[in-house]
């Protein structure tokens, strides 16, 4: 998956509220968009590096404490941006795969002929 895409997915899941990281993947899964951990975290980090999340320790019943990520103001606005630009590839991609603005393509088109590097035919 690309990084592009896969970082609008998990802000789309941050997006409806604090989460933590394992429930990231069980939605991920849940959508059949299997991601590791092992990709997850570093994405998160980076992320938070970059002012888009922030984290809350929480203490746990059963462990150590979880870390429950959400989006910063700063996040909000990055994540409208990946969402234009992914309604902006959706929208193109929808035109181009759509039969009724498809036009046929010609098996009759003529085509040019190549030049060699002496400039004959």
């Amino acid at each position: 998956m690309r990084k592009g895409v896969l970082e609008f997915c998990i802000l789309s899941i941050i997006r409806q509220g604090e989460v933590y990281p394992s429930d990231l993947v069980e939605k991920m899964k849940a959508a059949n968009l299997n991601i590791l951990e092992g990709t997850l975290y570093p994405l998160l980090t980076r992320l938070k590096n970059a002012g888009v999340l922030t984290y809350r320790w929480v203490e746990s019943n059963s462990g150590p404490p979880r870390k429950y990520f959400v989006m910063t103001d700063q996040g909000l606005e990055f994540y409208k941006e990946l969402e234009a630009t992914w309604q902006e590839l959706a929208n193109a991609v929808a035109t181009l795969t759509s039969n009724e603005n498809s036009e046929p393509i010609s098996t009759n088109q003529t085509t040019t002929s190549l030049s060699t590097e002496d400039g004959k035919e």
